[in-house]
């Protein structure tokens, strides 16, 4: 009887030995899996487990797919463990619908899953911003008994934060029996997503109120947020609270914390943060560019941008856009043309794409010279975009150019005919010109489709 048990084990092993060891190629791969399929030990757990880590590895998750949907039998104990494994495979891969495809099947043959198949299957769902698959499995969690597994129910907070269904990530918080770091960072993450900063900062502090020590991606998340709603005193905390826990500014949180002074007008403490950071990386030099365009230091801004190719940091096109936009800013026309010159020319390893244009008419607009701006829109290689109009509406109406205003809110009613701001901008350009007929038009066109004038606002920040 011993006997009889090493006999089936030795394939096993060997086939083990030969997926971990001896494995280098996708043809490798697909010969042990027929000889897996002859000998039917693709349905034992361990060899299907570094079968499929095999896949993996060589670009064939198809093939374990196929392979463990088809011909698995029924009845195995092993299927969940499998389908588990190549499920958490796949929500890691490029192919984030198919873990669903998985679990459907799952479904379909009655194959119970457990609490290791939810995390990685909402996971996979996150990515690819499924919401309504997600309230489905979701009902299945509840009625499998796993609404008290915290792991399967932060992964689920996950998919409705990435999905904008904030209201449903708070109520499923409200509801755990119990939370952890992950739990408030993910509500914090969804409030931020939505735009709701100031909410996410309450949670925040609430979170720092619970006692709930906050993690990286706690902070990050708090960070951007107070850079999105320009709130510094409370980043200013958060960076008080980093220094004294002795966290190191890695160049996530490191970055993440110069965009919240550079956003709120502390560009000087933002670059403290910068010297202060051991490794740095492209979004980090950016980050001190874009705080300085933000700034009107376009001066400074060309400087860090030279000292950025000197050091040999490869520069990318969010970069050039700071740089164009810091130009724009500070009127450096005649620097902006010979940067975007270099782009087109392709110096710098890509060519520009349509913010880099539109970031061109804005400075060529901004700076006077509006029949400039106006051909390189008409003789650019992109169909001119809201942006583009916009800044030239706005310009057109600042330097007095009634005519080219005229066609730039005409053209961006055309582009946008439920935005009730073109329409005004329009209504005003044809009273300053006297055409009064056009003003009636305008405001038919309005009663017509229902559209009226937003109020203005304003806003303050007390204590």
């Amino acid at each position: 009887m011993r006997g009889d048990k090493k006999r089936r084990g030795f394939p096993e092993r060997v086939m083990v030995l030969l997926l971990k060891d001896f494995c280098h190629c996708r043809i490798q791969v697909l010969q042990i899996q027929a000889q897996l399929i002859l000998q039917s030990l693709h349905y034992q757990a361990t060899v299907a487990h570094h079968f499929i880590t095999a896949c993996q590895s060589h670009g064939l998750l198809n093939s374990a797919f196929v392979l463990f949907t088809t011909l698995l039998p029924l009845k195995s104990d092993s299927n969940v463990f499998i389908l588990n494994k190549l499920i958490t495979a796949f929500s890691n891969s490029k192919i984030p619908h198919t873990p669903f495809a998985i679990y459907s099947h799952m479904h379909r043959n009655s194959i119970l899953p457990n609490n290791f198949t939810f995390p990685f299957l909402f996971k996979s769902l996150s990515h690819s911003r499924h919401f309504l698959q997600a309230q489905c499995v979701h009902t299945h969690v509840l009625k499998l008994g796993h609404h008290h597994d915290i792991f399967v129910l932060n992964s689920l907070l996950g998919v409705y934060a990435s999905c904008d269904r904030v209201t449903l990530c708070r109520q499923l918080f409200d509801e755990m029996p119990h939370r952890d770091v992950v739990s408030w960072s993910v509500l914090i993450m969804g409030y931020r997503i939505v735009g709701s900063y100031d909410d996410a900062l309450l949670v925040f502090e609430q979170m720092h109120y619970a006692g709930v020590v906050p993690n990286r991606v706690t902070m990050i998340n708090a960070l951007a947020a107070c850079a999105d709603s320009g709130a510094v005193e409370m980043g200013m905390w958060i960076h008080d609270i980093i220094r004294r826990n002795g966290w190191e500014l890695d160049v996530v949180l490191g970055t993440v914390l110069i965009e919240m002074y550079a956003r709120c007008g502390r560009v000087e403490e933002g670059l403290n943060v910068f010297w202060s950071m051991e490794k740095k990386n492209v979004f980090t030099w950016n980050a001190v560019i874009k705080g300085l365009a933000l700034a009107k230091s376009g001066e400074e801004a060309i400087w860090w941008f030279n000292r950025m190719e000197q050091d040999g940091v490869r520069v990318d096109d969010v970069t050039l856009l700071a740089v164009l936009s810091a130009c724009s800013h500070s009127g450096l026309v005649n620097k902006g043309r010979e940067i975007f010159g270099l782009l087109v020319d392709g110096k710098y390893g890509f060519y520009p794409n349509a913010k880099h244009y539109a970031c061109m008419v804005d400075m060529l607009a901004r700076s006077g010279h509006l029949q400039e701006a106006f051909e390189f829109m008409r003789l650019m290689p992109f169909v001119p975009t809201k942006a583009m109009w916009g800044s030239l509406l706005a310009s057109s109406k600042s330097q007095g150019d009634l005519e080219l205003g005229e066609l730039a809110a005409t053209k961006l009613v055309e582009l946008e005919p439920d935005n009730p701001a073109y329409y005004v901008h329009l209504s005003n350009l044809y009273a300053e010109m006297g055409r009064w007929s056009g003003v009636e038009n305008v405001r038919g066109m309005m009663k017509d489709r229902q559209l009226t004038k937003d109020f203005g606002c304003s806003s303050v920040e007390v204590d």
